[in-house]
């Protein structure tokens, strides 16, 4: 069996191939596939004061917190998200509540882009939200 392995990647078919990793940003925004999340607006949590950063998240489950916690009228949003620079984990989050960042929360000065929309996903109690 192994020859024949050792044949298929030979004959120049593919094998196994790792997906890219996909990160996630939860909000109540309502945008597109191809539009560009910035710093410099108002922020969608807490005093709403103009973003240095914007979040993104390597897991599901802290995407949809962040939806649930958003700001605002619109309806909960998870898009996956492309960065177009550098990342470090959100300090907020990894340096205060889960040390080590399991929840593998990411902040950036620089844009994400929007490459599609989470549609199906489960939140979380209304009693744990709160």
């Amino acid at each position: 069996m192994e020859q024949k392995n050792k044949e298929v990647l030979k004959s120049g078919e593919q094998g196994a191939t790792p997906f890219a990793q996909t990160y996630f940003h939860g909000t109540k925004a309502d945008l597109k596939v191809g539009d560009l999340i910035e710093v410099g607006f108002n922020s969608n949590y807490g005093q709403q004061k103009n973003a240095k950063y914007i979040f993104l998240t390597a897991t599901l489950d802290a995407a949809i917190w962040g939806a649930e916690l958003a700001l605002g009228e619109g309806r909960e949003r998870i898009y996956l998200v492309e960065p177009k620079g550098a990342m470090e984990d959100d300090p907020d989050l990894t340096d205060k509540k889960f040390p080590g960042n399991p929840t593998k929360s990411y902040r950036s000065t620089q844009p994400f882009r929007v490459v599609g929309e989470v549609t199906v996903w489960r939140g979380h109690p209304v009693e744990q939200v709160k």
